[in-house]
């Protein structure tokens, strides 16, 4: 559904998969501003959301996700992951219980599959699931203050779920401002927070992008996917690591999403996930590059120079001890 405040002046649609709503309102650096002082808010409404209620809610995720869940206690947000038989993740949600009802929000287009997985899994237990993306909307940002359901976002931020009969109005004098999603998603890779279907790909596991902790519980009971996890956590080496970028400032573009990042004499090793332009840091992005690529190396983006700050360690994981491989130059 495309949003109403696509209509508001100013509005220039994002790209895929965010085409249904304004990457910016005509002064991206400013919305940038505002949205980071609490000024302004971000209409995310093509993400997908999901309600699961019935009194066997919280126990019948938490065999099903990874974070754990049956103690979750009500306004508590927190973040699951729902793992392939292989460990990879195939949806990331944000989820929190009004004591009632579980309120999930996922990436754009994503409901439907994650709602009807889960409609299968229900067997006897008490609980009800929909899919209430045509009625409700994620924003973020704005006076958060009182919001049922809401949930900490990056950089101090706060997201909640409400009807979209709200969105579409022009802001009153005093009220906060719209800002478009270039603005949150600067927010987003500064705070090295990685995105689902954008910073990864079909065969990304959790330690890759650093979520253990964050998305998955390491002391709970069985789920799927859960052998994975427990390997890489017990004997370390996770095929790949994320990135941050710090990318030339120089060029006057940023590399696209699925650009290779590659190493000097052209070797790729990577890809990149989401770039932006931030308000204080300039150009900046994630990438998923191979572990063993040397930690200080420069890296070349979609063609654009950039040097890299660590996020995942090459030795997450268990105890590994992995000697960092470093250049020719680094040895002499």
């Amino acid at each position: 559904m495309e949003s109403p405040l696509l209509k508001l002046h100013g509005a220039v649609a994002a790209d895929a998969p965010d085409q249904e709503i304004a990457a910016h309102y005509g002064d991206p650096v400013r919305e940038q501003r505002l949205l980071e002082a609490g000024k302004a808010f971000v209409d995310r409404s093509n993400r997908g959301v999901l309600r699961v209620s019935g009194p066997d809610r919280l126990s019948w995720l938490h065999s099903l996700l990874s974070q754990h869940l049956e103690s979750l206690e009500p306004g508590v947000a927190t973040q699951a992951l729902l793992l392939t038989a292989n460990g990879h993740i195939e949806h990331h949600l944000h989820l929190v219980d009004d004591g009632e009802t579980v309120w999930i929000h996922v990436e754009p287009g994503t409901a439907p599959a994650l709602a009807d997985f889960l409609d299968r899994m229900r067997f006897f237990l008490r609980v009800e699931v929909e899919d209430v993306s045509d009625r409700y909307a994620v924003v973020t940002g704005g006076d958060a203050s009182g919001a049922v359901p809401s949930f900490p976002d990056v950089a101090g931020l706060t997201t909640r779920i409400v009807p979209r009969d709200e969105l579409g109005a022009e802001p009153g004098a005093d009220e906060p401002s719209p800002a478009g999603l270039w603005a949150y998603e600067a927010l987003r890779i500064a705070a090295h927070a990685p995105r689902f279907g954008l910073d990864t790909d079909h065969r990304t596991i959790p330690h890759e992008i650093g979520v253990i902790g964050t998305a998955v519980h390491l002391n709970k009971g069985c789920y799927r996917g859960q052998e994975t996890v427990a390997r890489v956590e017990n004997l370390g080496r996770p095929p790949r690591r994320l990135v941050f970028l710090h990318l030339d400032g120089s060029v006057d573009r940023l590399p696209a999403h699925g650009d290779p990042v590659e190493i000097p004499g052209g070797r790729q090793v990577g890809f990149v996930g989401s770039a932006a332009r931030h308000h204080e840091l300039g150009p900046i992005g994630l990438a998923l590059v191979k572990r063993n690529t040397p930690v200080d190396i420069e890296l070349l983006a979609g063609g654009v120079a950039a040097s890299q700050e660590v996020v995942v360690p090459p030795d997450t994981g268990a105890n590994a001890k992995i000697d960092l491989r470093r250049t020719a130059a680094d040895r002499r």
